[in-house]
């Protein structure tokens, strides 16, 4: 992509701020936990796996002045609390969270700047697993793309929302380092246009055949066989198989099923949640009226109308045709293959942890 959407800067960690995209690629330095918690709540870093890096950059940088003992134990609990508070849905913001107190834990008798060396060791190898696992699900997911093919998406599951190749934009990429021609429709996803500031923006980028489409047009785009399949990333997936991701992503499941159209989710296996049943139990984030009412400033609803502004929906696990994940591709019944790559996910967690003690 040649961008760099979050990075450790020293004493800051710096990211893209994604609200100003497409009209100006503007970096933000933030240099304390509320400027970072600020910018997560109001989306200038936002998709599923960008938030655990940021998140687990942001414990480094609250414990940056902590003293010894139990000064540091308070800063890392403050600094946890404050991260979690800033969006609910997303699990791999609290996937990161755990890892990075875990290391805390284990290690504090050490000193303080050597907590924090073993923090930020532990914040980069999240990032790095990060890039190595979206390229994994993109070779993963690529075999179900044909030359020629058109691929719908929905909201931003690119570089944007990762340490920077992506999760449903990645199998796009991986399609296309294989030399198949891939067209992308992108569906503008209302109300902040993620698939039209950013999916269209980083598309064109690449090189890829984007088109963007408002979100009420892909059932009739999909009627008259204009789609091949469809592609979404996911915010969080419950055990068996139910994926919340971006508002609107279950309206198109639905219409890809009624028109035959493969539906596939792609995501990491940091996106399970195994102690979740099924997606009704998925916490789902409720934003601000403002959004639908004044979208970018504008006023474009009578003044005191009410609003419900959901930031994500559920989509059964029926709806959906494959999973693709850096461990291969899961099919119906998702349940079973699903455990068996989390319980991968957790012995390798475990095992970091013991060489981290």
């Amino acid at each position: 992509m040649g961008i760099e959407t979050i990075r450790w800067a020293g004493r800051s960690v710096r990211i893209i701020d994604q609200t100003k995209l497409p009209g100006e690629l503007v970096y933000i330095d933030c240099k304390d936990v509320e400027t970072l918690a600020r910018c997560i709540e109001q989306m200038k870093i936002r998709g599923a796996p960008a938030l655990g890096i940021a998140a687990a950059y942001g414990l480094v940088l609250g414990v940056l002045d902590a003293g010894s003992g139990a000064e540091f134990e308070k800063k890392v609990d403050v600094t946890l609390e404050r991260l979690r508070r800033t969006r609910p849905t997303a699990s791999n913001l609290f996937w990161a969270l755990e890892r990075m107190r875990s290391v805390a834990v284990a290690n504090r008798q050490e000193e303080p700047h050597r907590i924090r060396e073993l923090l930020l060791e532990e914040a980069n190898l999240i990032f790095e697993e990060d890039r190595k696992v979206c390229q994994q699900i993109g070779n993963n997911g690529a075999v179900l793309l044909r030359d020629g093919m058109s691929v719908l998406t929905h909201c931003n599951a690119g570089a944007l929302a990762t340490g920077g190749y992506g999760t449903a934009l990645g199998i796009v990429y991986a399609a296309k380092d294989q030399g198949k021609r891939i067209h992308v429709f992108a569906d503008e996803t209302r109300p902040l246009l993620q698939g039209a500031r950013l999916t269209a923006w980083e598309l064109m980028r690449k090189g890829v055949e984007v088109t963007l489409i408002c979100d009420n047009a892909a059932g009739s785009l999909m009627r008259r066989g204009g789609v091949d399949c469809v592609i979404v990333g996911a915010d969080r997936i419950a055990g068996n198989g139910d994926v919340a991701n971006k508002v609107g992503t279950y309206g198109l499941a639905v219409l890809a099923k009624q028109n035959g159209i493969p539906f596939y989710v792609a995501a990491p296996i940091s996106t399970l949640d195994m102690e979740l049943s099924d997606g009704d139990q998925i916490p789902i984030e409720e934003r601000a009226p403002d959004e639908v009412t004044r979208g970018f400033g504008l006023q474009t609803a009578p003044e005191g109308v009410k609003v419900r502004n959901p930031a994500f929906d559920v989509t059964p696990h029926e709806l959906i045709t494959a999973i693709v994940s850096e461990e291969g591709i899961a099919r119906q019944p998702y349940a079973p293959i699903l455990k068996q790559w989390a319980e991968k996910g957790n012995a390798e967690d475990r095992a970091r942890k013991i060489g981290r003690v």
